[in-house]
């Protein structure tokens, strides 16, 4: 009994150790296939995308067992081991026998069984890698394609509204859109995620492995830590430049706020404030460019507009975003007498550039490369490999520094050997949920466009509204906080925009760009707008407060991302271009109005603002954001008196508290 006992547990391990390795050696498997077609071999469609998909689905069965945290044991095995098997034979199936499923004139039964196992081993990856709400999501949208008077559960018909009626589909026929065309699983988002996604996480994974997270950190307490609240801003700094390369919020959040949300506590934040701060600038990191997560390669698809134009596009918006965070914290600061850290304590900018200025030359690179029109997924693999190039030269100004031997050599190549190995693994695992999600977005997408499901959303959207365009807003942010409790950013963003896209854009006349900018920045709100706050929760854990009042603290800190989107629709110059004074203007207008509704919202800015101006400059700001020129001149000046009116105040106070002292 005991020796039993004994085999048993000495098996464990071994079988986690085995594990491990596969997970390491499919992940680095997959990360080289992905540069090879980004750098040397680009593959057709119906290649590359099964291809990933395959090994994507192979890496979740692996890592995420049925077992949950318990290790597999043979019951375990027994389930995981045909859902793996059936993952690789999801990767060759479609490769295999392109050219005998491109001339069947009616989809083969084979065909139809691998359409169904795809569809269902994506189901309950999603499942495993992102929780159960986007399977019974993607599980309705399946159901929903049967349910019509010709479709496999015809009873169903009864229970829908007219408006949501259709005629019903076949198991063959939605097998066949959902995995034999470019119209479901395979379709744009997972093609987006299978190229440029996954080239630029797997850049932001050797970025991350050769310590630039620390680099970023350091100079943002270098440059902001002995101002006022300086661990507050310092957060936001930092995760405005590690956001933009991480592709998740939460993995900002844990990031940088194992550095920053513990000073913050300690300079005299509140620990839900400090958490969520944190949450709030994590969240900006995805809508900062030059990556801003997936969203950008995900909107230059379905918009057909160049990647660096949507670059070009979100700049000025994400630092209105980081400009109203770092404001808010500040007068977060100055309400509850904060000072600045001591400069004995802080890195200097100067040595922190000396020593991490390697890490600036791939993202140069890829800023170059973009704007020399380059396509993302090239300019994706020319970024890892200046990654690469720059750590490999400081690695060799330290050895011949430190002064070279063979001992060293063989050290410093095994070191470089072991970094690369840990890259390519976490830049396979980093992008398995991004994927799975892409992929269960495309079931979404093939059920809305096999039924027609998204002109019919659309008309209800318009009927709710009744064509006002404010209440058709406000549906889309209700839309965007229910999907965003159970649904990634990228796939409530897929979602949105298939079903009401069409109603803001031809209903309400608002630009593709703009809908789709609006749609993106609104589908981010779950990670801060309680009660579901993923971001915000990751900052309670780490700041050990409350995650309800963390999620408040991390709302109250985002507003601009309710704002900003708002901005967009109604001053439209400001993103589609125009007369150069006019987008000046609107520029112009688009700071005071932030800066007035941060004040507003804390009840200071150089001084405290009494109730009445509070509401004033809240009307004011809802003038500046009216698409009038009249009105939004008399809302600027109200809000220009308003801050005189508190400078002044502040002047009177300081010098009634100077008057003090001397007496």
């Amino acid at each position: 009994m005991e020796q039993n006992a004994g085999t048993e547990g000495e098996g464990r391990p071994v079988q986690a150790r085995l594990t491990l390795r596969a997970i390491s050696i499919i992940g680095i498997a997959l990360s080289l296939f992905q540069l090879y077609a980004a750098g040397i071999q680009p593959l057709g469609l119906f290649y590359q995308r099964p291809i990933h998909l395959g090994f994507i689905l192979v890496l979740c069965f692996l890592i995420y067992p049925v077992t949950k945290d318990k290790p597999r044991g043979t019951l375990g095995w027994a389930i995981d081991g045909p859902l793996i098997l059936a993952g690789v034979l999801v990767g060759y199936w479609v490769p295999a026998n392109i050219d005998a499923i491109a001339n069947a004139i009616f989809p083969r039964t084979q065909d139809v069984a691998v359409g169904i196992v795809t569809t269902l081993l994506v189901l309950e990856a999603s499942r495993r890698a992102i929780g159960p709400t986007i399977t019974v999501i993607g599980a309705v949208f399946v159901v929903y394609a049967f349910a019509g008077n010709r479709g496999e559960l015809p009873f169903l018909a009864d229970w829908m509204p007219g408006i949501l009626n259709h005629r019903g589909y076949s198991l063959d026929r939605l097998a066949s859109q959902l995995t034999l065309g470019a119209e479901g699983i395979y379709g744009i988002p997972l093609g987006v995620a299978a190229t440029f996604i996954f080239i630029f996480v797997l850049f932001g994974a050797f970025l991350e492995v050769t310590g630039a997270g620390k680099f970023f950190i350091d100079l943002a307490y270098a440059t902001t830590g002995r101002q006022r609240g300086g661990p507050a801003k310092a957060a936001v700094i930092a995760s405005a430049g590690m956001g933009s390369i991480s592709g998740s919020a939460i993995a900002n959040v844990v990031t940088t706020g194992a550095f920053t949300i513990p000073l913050m506590k300690r300079l005299g934040y509140r620990p839900a404030q400090a958490g969520g701060i944190e949450a709030a600038a994590s969240t900006g990191g995805q809508i900062m460019p030059p990556l801003m997560g997936a969203g950008a390669f995900l909107i230059s698809e379905f918009t057909r507009t160049p990647y660096i134009d949507i670059v070009m596009i979100s700049i000025f918006p994400a630092i209105l975003y980081f400009g109203t965070v770092y404001l808010l914290v500040h007068i977060a600061a100055v309400k509850r007498g904060l000072e600045g850290m001591p400069a004995e304590d802080l890195p200097r900018a100067r040595d922190v550039l000396l020593d991490g200025w390697h890490f600036l030359l791939p993202l140069v690179v890829l800023v170059w490369l973009l704007v020399a029109g380059y396509s993302p997924m090239r300019v994706g693999f020319f970024a890892i490999v200046a990654v690469v190039a720059s750590a490999v030269l400081r690695a060799l100004m330290s050895f011949l520094r430190d002064g070279p031997t063979r001992s060293g050599a063989v050290a410093l190549l095994r070191t470089g050997v072991d970094k690369t190995l840990e890259a390519l693994e976490l830049g396979a695992r980093n992008a398995v949920a991004v994927s799975v999600a892409c992929a269960l977005a495309g079931i979404i997408v093939g059920v809305v466009g096999l039924t027609g499901l998204g002109l019919k959303f659309s008309s209800m959207m318009i009927a709710f509204s009744g064509g006002n365009l404010v209440l058709a807003l406000l549906l889309v942010v209700i839309a965007s906080l229910i999907l965003g409790m159970g649904l990634p950013v990228t796939a409530a963003y897929i979602v949105l925009i298939i079903l009401i896209g069409p109603a803001l854009t031809e209903e309400f006349g608002i630009p593709l760009l703009v809908a789709h900018l609006l749609v993106f920045w609104w589908s981010q709100d779950s990670n801060v707008t309680p009660p579901v706050a993923l971001a915000g929760f990751a900052g309670a854990a780490i700041a050990n407060a409350s995650p309800m009042e963390t999620s408040v603290q991390a709302w109250k800190f985002a507003k601009g991302l309710y704002l900003v989107p708002l901005f967009m629709v109604f001053n439209e110059p400001i993103i589609v271009g125009g007369p150069v004074p006019l987008v000046v203007w609107n520029g112009l207008l688009a700071i005071l109005a932030l800066t007035a509704f941060a004040a507003a919202l804390e009840g200071h800015l150089f001084a405290p603002m009494p109730y009445w101006q509070r509401a004033l400059a809240a009307i004011a700001t809802v003038a500046v954001f009216w698409p009038s020129v009249p009105v939004e001149a008399a809302g600027a000046a109200v809000i220009a008196l308003i801050i005189a009116g508190n400078v002044a105040a502040a002047r009177r106070s300081s010098s009634t508290a100077t008057a003090k002292a001397q007496v």
